[in-house]
């Protein structure tokens, strides 16, 4: 019977394609789109609904992804091609940006990919004859500081290539990488510049200077050329002249010695962006420190015509505790990792350092926030180190493509290099934090959570919990008003024995939030393995743990843990556990108050009203029988027909996961505390401080140095209040502590003499005053 059964779908399938050809509904530049006949989405394939043309037209590629810089080549997989002979290919990336592809002479395509200036899938279309592009399909560009360091050139000791030519840092320089991937047997070693230039001749100042900037991505001239590709050149640098060394930021690359010099678009390898300390002008070599505060003092004069970003980005979480559990807004920087033994060059003493998620609305600007080993927020009034907002977010910003919104390279521009300036080759870094000041944690709210895990419960974003074991599809969190929907979806438990249970776990969760992609992560065959898919097709992870998506970002570094970020600041965790269910977490911002429903309630502080029905009745947790649970649940059903089972599994390994959950919930939660923060307290001049925690219950104390007296408090707490104890602290000369207390000694004095004074002139009137009243009564007698 199941035979017969596969053989009609197939048999339908093939019937389905014959129609779809004769009726001339084609997938020829039209994927994604769905007919009356067939489909040209990609889930037309598990749906056999597919029309004739789609595999040849909406193409697969390998690899999908590569760096925005370009130069990735891949192969087109499910597009034949002719196979007798060789034949070169047009392909257009966004449809305008054209590079040359080939063809192996055995049937397979191949493109490479440009130089984007984005991150994020990309379309692009495929051509034989230049004119006709009837296939399509995506390609992800990813940022170079992302990339893989297997697809990447790297540079060996990267700290002697960042100082070289400041004292001490002289000799050879070294890079190696995978000769592979230039596909030459010699190759050329080039060096590549960025720039951003204004497109106008005014000069533009205050809100006016976000004038229209064009990027510069520009080659210099070759290191070497026609090198055997061995993966791996060494070099000592001279100074370079000009114009060259006005180039002061950008790439090396290896690129087979077949192409022209600086011919663009062509299979590479690339670099890293870095600040070219080694191709500078003769001038930085005889004196760097002078060279260095030149630059900075020119940058400082330039920021401060440029618009304030700093009013318009997020404050940093108060504590590493924090920043790590706010998934939805916050996120690893590469740079600073505790993960990855934490290794933060550009932030001393810190262990870990997080970046806010979205850039900036207006000016695209970042926050980074860092914190030591006590979990404490590092502030650049006391450290080097400190957390540092960005005027450009190093992860750009869509639209992209342009200036400050460019991935990595025009945070480069307005942050990194600038702090090379000031802060890495002169002592200068006051100046630098000036215009970079830490933000504190006064304004930072935490998200709240709500979950769910087990068989299923339910733990509302109020902190009621109950056990709802419906089946069907559901609505977890709905808010019209912001217009997010998370969709959950709950089946029976298959145990070992290949019978079911009668419980239901949570299987697949669907999400978008107003016009973005839509994600949907399921529960695979594979117990703890998790799928996702985008706007109903399979995404890959195997290349890349992050991407870009429309109006959402992903990550998922393993197969069980996928993390869904949308621009509003909303977060979705989702877990694949042992035993087959998924757990889910859901975070959402403080501004999400009342305006949430679905079975993870209300949000509103009051968990009495959590189980509101669709009905708009809310169902008392203290009086609510099984059967009001079950119908409240239900209110919350997507699918027309649902069925449900009350009953508990006796999996050890569903409860075991249900713990585990429940403990992580429980431990997300605590992370999740708010806290209360102090201002930032200043070291006195000429005096000292001790402390630089800024929470509740911190003591900071200060002292003087030799020759001055403190005057104020040695020692403030930070109240519960917000405000610290105590009074302001300030070093004074002994000389003049002397002078001070002196004068305040003396007017005192003058003060208590003139009180004296005072009463004994009014105690001599009042006596004047009784001798005449009493002269005045003997007289009348």
């Amino acid at each position: 019977m199941s035979t017969m059964w596969r053989d009609s779908i197939l048999l339908s399938g093939l019937i389905l394609l014959y129609i779809s050809d004769i009726n001339g509904q084609s997938c020829n530049g039209r994927c994604g789109e769905t007919f009356e006949m067939c489909s040209c989405r990609a889930a037309c394939e598990s749906l056999l609904s597919c029309c004739g043309d789609y595999r040849e037209s909406c193409i697969q590629i390998s690899p999908y992804s590569g760096t925005m810089m370009g130069g990735t080549v891949f192969s087109i997989l499910n597009a034949s091609f002719y196979s007798s002979k060789q034949e070169q290919l047009t392909c257009r990336f966004r449809g305008e940006i054209e590079t040359v592809g080939f063809t192996d002479g055995e049937g397979q395509g191949y493109c490479v990919s440009p130089l984007l200036f984005q991150s994020g899938w990309v379309p692009f279309e495929v051509s034989t004859d230049g004119q006709t592009y009837n296939r399509s399909g995506e390609f992800l560009s990813v940022h170079p500081s992302k990339m893989d360091a297997a697809f990447k050139v790297t540079l060996v000791n990267s700290t002697q290539w960042q100082y070289y030519g400041t004292p001490n840092a002289t000799g050879t320089l070294r890079m190696t990488w995978n000769p592979s991937l230039v596909g030459a047997e010699t190759v050329n070693i080039e060096l590549w510049g960025y720039n951003e230039v204004n497109t106008t001749t005014t000069v533009a100042t205050g809100e006016e200077a976000s004038a229209p900037l064009r990027a510069e991505w520009t080659y210099l001239y070759s290191l070497d050329r026609g090198v055997v590709n061995s993966g791996s050149f060494s070099f000592t640098p001279k100074p370079s002249q000009k114009p060259y060394s006005d180039w002061e930021m950008g790439s090396v690359r290896v690129s087979s010695s077949n192409y022209s010099e600086g011919a663009r678009n062509v299979q590479a390898v690339w670099s890293g962006a870095h600040a070219l300390a080694w191709h500078l002008e003769e001038t930085f070599r005889q004196d760097s420190a002078g060279w260095a505060l030149d630059r900075c003092l020119s940058w400082d004069a330039q920021e401060k015509n440029l618009p304030n970003f700093l009013e318009e980005i997020v404050d940093c979480p108060c504590t590493l505790a924090q920043a790590r559990a706010d998934t939805g807004r916050f996120h690893t920087d590469y740079g600073c990792d505790i993960e990855k033994g934490s290794v933060c060059t550009y932030h001393p003493g810190a262990v870990h350092c997080v970046r806010a998620i979205q850039a900036s609305p207006k000016f695209g600007a970042g926050q980074q926030c860092c914190y030591d080993h006590t979990g404490a927020q590092v502030l650049t009034g006391d450290s080097i180190g400190g957390s540092t907002p960005d005027r450009a977010h190093d992860w750009g910003s869509p639209p992209y493509g342009s200036p400050p919104r460019i991935p990595g390279l025009s945070h480069w521009k307005y942050d990194v290099l600038t702090f090379y300036y000031c802060c890495l080759w002169s002592d200068n870094c006051h100046i630098y934090f000036r215009h970079r000041p830490s933000s504190g944690c006064g304004a930072y709210n935490p998200p709240r959570a709500g979950a769910v895990l087990g068989d299923p419960h339910f733990v509302t974003f109020d902190g009621l919990s109950y056990t709802f074991n419906g089946k069907g599809e559901y609505y977890l969190v709905q808010s019209p008003e912001r217009g997010l929907i998370v969709q959950g979806r709950t089946e029976q438990v298959m145990l070992e024995n290949g019978t079911l249970a009668k419980a239901t776990r949570l299987s697949a969760v669907a999400m978008r939030e107003n016009t973005s992609d839509v994600i949907e992560v399921r529960q695979v065959q594979q117990q703890g393995h998790l799928e996702v898919l985008r706007n109903q097709q399979v995404l890959s992870f195997t290349e890349q743990t992050w991407m870009d998506l429309h109006g959402v970002f992903l990550y998922s570094p393993t197969t069980q843990n996928v993390t869904v970020m949308f621009s509003s600041g909303v977060g979705v965790e989702v877990r694949g556990r042992e035993g087959g269910a998924i757990a889910l977490t859901v975070l959402l911002p403080s501004d999400y108050a009342n305006l949430t429903q679905g079975l993870l309630g209300q949000m509103n502080s009051d968990p009495s009203d959590d189980l509101l029905t669709s009905m708009d009745e809310v169902v008392s947790p203290d009086k609510a029988s099984p059967e009001d649970i079950f119908n409240f649940g239900a209110g919350c059903e997507g699918a027309l027909f649902c069925k449900y089972d009350t009953l508990i599994t006796r999996s050890l390994a569903v409860g075991n996961s249900t713990l585990m959950s429940f403990q992580s919930h429980e431990a997300l939660l605590h992370d999740l505390l708010p806290v209360v923060s102090c201002d930032w307290l200043a070291t006195p001049r000429n005096g000292e401080k001790e402390g630089t925690r800024y929470l509740e219950g911190a003591i900071v104390s200060f002292s003087c140095k030799s020759g001055y007296g403190l005057f104020g408090s040695t020692e403030r707490t930070c109240l519960p209040s917000g405000e610290w104890s105590g009074d302001e602290t300030y070093c004074l000369s002994e000389n003049l502590l002397g002078l001070v207390l002196g004068t305040v000694f003396s007017i005192a004095t003058l003060i208590t003499m003139w009180v004296m004074i005072s009463l004994h002139y009014r105690k001599q009137n009042r006596t004047r005053q009784n001798r005449m009243e009493a002269k005045v009564i003997f007289e009348q007698s």
